[in-house]
């Protein structure tokens, strides 16, 4: 068992808000059909959903720093952007993380700097309010690796002050320790652009223009040492922590000495790496960090502007600007999340009873299953099989994850069960001779064609998607977003490592998403073959990742409430049974922290203060992970289970939708946070028409 820190008693909880509460509640069926019709409405022609994925000003500032070394920090864009940094700029001259959060000291230099950058005063009220707050938290000195690479770029502090990013990394074979496919993915894809920076020094020097001397305490030369948040100076002879710093300036003294043979090898490699993995992506890595730091490190290498690489990548990242034009403001999004909107839309959908019959349904599902992997990535590098899965993104053929590959496996299956349609794998000793049956209600003539070339449409992908995860399943028995066997923790210890994402583990909230996908499909603990044993495995490992509390931490959402929701579906889905002494101390966690109002919250605060868990601005997303918790842990027809569907009623605006302004997706624990703006919607939904199908009271029809 992991410890756990207790939560705080109720009465330190926020209660709900009365007020918050609009009108009468509607019926069950009445909120089930306001939600349906209203993502419905939200479908795109395609098929797809998606909406905003929303993170912090970093997203502004780190692109306006990128215009201003290109010499566009005047341009149209430029200045919408500013305004929108200036909007997102709170009362105390700061910015955050996410609304409630304390000060960010490397988010609000990077804002203080772009504005400055793009013809703000220092002079004015709102920069001396920041440039106040920024040196009483700390000043520049105190800001991260990457807010470091920045400032350096742009001449504020030499390159030396940034960690070393050596490109010669790339030359290391995947059998040494200390290799580029032991980070994480979204590591790597960072990693190697930057490697090409601070190997060329692309640096335009606006120190003399635009200095931000004025946030600095010390000397950039006396600055802290960087390391991950909450981790301390490590003590003893010898220590990871001390053997890469030693490294870190044995290299930059090399470097200074120009002893690097390998260089140009390296960096052409460099090069090559971040160009074969541009087609079929939304940019490198589908994410804003890696593509703009390949702007960055393509015209280090001399591309000129007209390069068909270097106009792609500017393309990319105007694809992730939403433009508010009554507001004269543009915004960035980190990425764009059709695939995991739209699997996780279907899923409420389908609990609503819009099956895969329906057109919306089919086309929905014809476009999920035109982003099946079938190309390898870089988890082959661990991995051999035939590629399968799906990926976040419009495009990321190089990146799959675990967690769309779950959520599209529960799509298809509750989809075509919808409409009487079941796939039910047969799992044998091996993938040869495991089979995946299906069976249909359908008697329809009409419908004979078209159903066939679906179900085998779904059979290939769904036995892929289960061969893939199976062969990623780490040797912990659980799973990692990206990578297998992704764990190298020393990796945390080095200097550049201080966004605290430098690692793809296991996490229980993902392992446990994988696994009731299985279930879904009929694999559970007592299943024989593979499958049997890969779901037994993943059973012990979700439980001895319990806390004593009875929780579960959430790597991928905010945060107990989000693990313990995950891990409680996961294991009743592969027949642990809800008396289960695991299952019912987890559900009893979720019922000690319901608010008075019914509902559930938890602020992001939770992942650097345990004792915080379970607890903050009570949201619908939510409250909707607990009831669906709860009920799959037995408990639907509980007081707590009704108080929380009586919340969720009376709470929904009457276009079907809910307000939710709590960030309670998670990127990096402690660095970087996200709200998924269906979050509130498609998540109530499907605890709504979860508890519709599985309460005594709904059944007995007193609703």
């Amino acid at each position: 068992m992991m410890d756990g820190s207790s939560s705080l008693a109720r009465d330190r909880r926020p209660d709900g808000d009365a007020a918050q509460r609009v009108g009468n509640a509607p019926t069950l069926s009445t909120a089930m059909e306001r939600t349906s019709n209203w993502l419905l409405s939200q479908q795109a022609t395609e098929g797809y959903w998606c909406a905003e994925l929303e993170g912090d000003s970093i997203l502004q500032s780190e692109y306006l720093l990128l215009l201003a070394w290109a010499g566009r920090e005047q341009s149209d864009v430029a200045q919408r952007l500013s305004k929108k940094l200036l909007e997102q700029q709170r009362e105390d001259g700061t910015w955050a993380q996410y609304p409630e959060a304390k000060i960010d000291i490397s988010s609000s230099v990077k804002a203080y700097f772009a504005l400055k950058l793009t013809g703000h005063k220092a002079s004015a009220d709102y920069m001396i309010k920041a440039r106040d707050a920024i040196l009483q938290a700390g000043g520049a000195d105190a800001v991260n690796s990457f807010t470091r690479l920045y400032l350096a770029l742009l001449g504020q502090i030499p390159m030396e002050i940034c960690p070393a990013i050596p490109p010669e990394m790339i030359l290391l074979p995947s059998w040494f320790p200390l290799n580029i496919y032991r980070m994480s993915s979204w590591s790597r894809t960072i990693f190697i652009p930057l490697a090409i920076c601070w190997a060329l020094r692309p640096v335009v020097d606006r120190s003399e223009e635009c200095s931000i001397k004025e946030l600095f305490i010390k000397q950039p030369h006396q600055w802290p040492e960087l390391r991950c948040p909450g981790q301390e100076k490590a003590k003893g002879l010898f220590t990871w922590d001390r053997f890469f710093r030693t490294a870190d300036r044995c290299l930059k003294k090399i470097e200074k000495l120009r002893l690097r043979p390998l260089r140009s090898r390296a960096l052409k490699l460099c090069e090559k790496w971040i160009l074969d993995r541009m087609p079929k992506s939304d940019g490198l890595g589908a994410i804003f960090p890696p593509i703009l730091w390949s702007i960055v490190a393509f015209k280090a290498l001399g591309y000129d502007d007209d390069h068909q690489a270097v106009r792609y990548c500017w393309d990319e990242i105007d694809k992730l600007m939403l433009h508010d034009e009554e507001a004269g403001t543009t915004r960035i999004q980190p990425c764009k999340s059709p695939v995991w909107d739209t699997t996780i839309t279907l899923r409420a959908l389908a609990a609503a009873r819009h099956g895969a019959d329906e057109p919306r349904m089919r086309k929905a599902i014809d476009w999920m299953l035109s982003k099946e992997v079938r190309d390898q990535g870089d988890w082959t590098n661990n991995v051999r099989c035939e590629p399968g899965g799906w990926y976040f993104e419009f495009n990321n053929e190089f990146y799959p994850d675990l967690d769309d590959t779950a959520m599209a496996l529960m799509a298809l299956q509750e989809q075509l069960a919808e409409c009487g349609v079941s796939l039910e794998v047969h799992p044998g000793q091996s993938w040869e001779n495991t089979t995946i049956v299906t069976t249909s209600n359908k008697v329809s003539a009409d419908d004979a064609v078209s159903q066939a070339v679906l179900l085998d449409k779904v059979s290939g992908a769904t036995k892929r998607a289960l061969a893939w995860s199976a062969e990623m399943q780490n040797h912990d028995g659980g799973w990692g977003a990206f990578d297998k066997n992704n764990d190298a923790e020393f990796l945390c210890k080095v200097p550049f490592a201080d966004h605290n994402a430098m690692i793809d583990p296991s996490w229980p909230d993902l392992s446990a998403r994988v696994i009731e996908a299985y279930g879904l499909l009929g694999v559970n603990q007592n299943s024989r073959g593979k499958l049997g044993d890969v779901v037994r495995k993943a059973i012990t490992y979700i439980r001895d990742n319990q806390y004593e509390d009875g929780s579960w931490f959430g790597r991928w959402g905010v945060n107990y409430v989000y693990g313990t929701w995950q891990c409680l579906v996961g294991l009743t889905a592969v027949g642990i049974p809800t008396d289960d002494e695991a299952v019912q101390r987890g559900a009893q966690w979720l019922i000690d922290t319901q608010q008075q109002s019914g509902a559930w919250g938890e602020t992001c605060d939770s992942y650097e203060n345990p004792n915080l868990k379970g607890i903050g601005t009570p949201t619908p997303s939510q409250t909707a992970w607990a009831l669906l918790g709860l009920m799959a842990a037995g408990h639907e027809d509980s007081d707590a289970v009704r108080r929380g569907i009586s919340y969720l009623l009376s709470t929904q605006k009457e276009d079907g939708t809910w307000d939710e302004e709590p960030y309670t997706g998670t990127g990096f624990p402690q660095v970087f946070y996200l709200r998924y703006h269906y979050y509130r919607i498609y998540f109530p939904l499907l605890a709504l028409a979860t508890w519709a199908k599985k309460s005594s009271e709904t059944k007995e029809g007193s609703r």
